[in-house]
């Protein structure tokens, strides 16, 4: 009896085989995931310009705050602008005023020392009350001419005073809370002419501050 000896048969490798259907699918997953991505991109650049538009916008709002609030202190501080320049102009008359009184002599009379006395202490008084409202007085003699507070009326030569020094002050600059109401009337010392003494003040063209 003849003994065959059976040679197992190995079963065949499965092969996968790529249909159409799977295919389309694998595409269609790709096509979805650079979709989502391109619009996750695409809202990323809109929020960032949302941002930078929200920020803009802000920045413009502090910036009208700021502005609205310094235009309101402004015109509380300087509506009073035209009054405080007549005023000033009366505080000027007192002080001309006061400056033509007859100088003090001994045994004067005691009621002209008290009228000169009472003119001078309404006079201080009354600067005192300007003050108190931010309308100040500067008086320019001895310094540099500044083109910004001063009204040149005259240039005088002088060995006394440096070339551009304000050497007399007819009126002082007034401020209203630190800005210009009214220039001081100055005349300004100028180098003496070479081998003269120091002729009179020549008129000059006014300088407007």
């Amino acid at each position: 009896m003849n003994h065959e000896t059976e040679t197992p048969i190995e079963p065949a490798a499965e092969t996968q085989v790529e249909t159409p259907a799977s295919a389309a699918g694998a595409d269609s997953s790709e096509a979805t995931m650079q979709a989502a991505t391109a619009r996750i991109q695409a809202l990323e650049e809109e929020l960032a310009e949302m941002r930078d538009r929200w920020m803009r916008s802000e920045a413009e709002m502090q910036n009208l705050r700021a502005r609205t609030k310094r235009d309101v202190e402004d015109a509380r501080q300087y509506a009073v602008q035209k009054f405080a320049r007549d005023v000033v102009e009366a505080a000027e008359n007192m002080k001309r005023g006061i400056s033509s009184l007859p100088a003090q002599v001994e045994g004067e009379d005691g009621l002209i020392s008290k009228l000169r006395d009472g003119f001078h202490s309404i006079e201080r008084s009354f600067v005192g009350v300007l003050e108190r409202h931010g309308i100040v007085g500067h008086d320019p003699e001895g310094a540099p001419f500044d083109a910004n507070l001063h009204q040149a009326m005259a240039e005088q030569p002088s060995d006394a005073h440096a070339p551009g020094t304000v050497m007399q002050a007819w009126t002082p600059a007034w401020t209203l809370h630190g800005r210009l109401l009214k220039p001081a009337m100055v005349v300004v010392a100028k180098a003496p002419a070479e081998g003269g003494a120091a002729a009179g003040a020549s008129p000059k063209l006014d300088q407007q501050a």
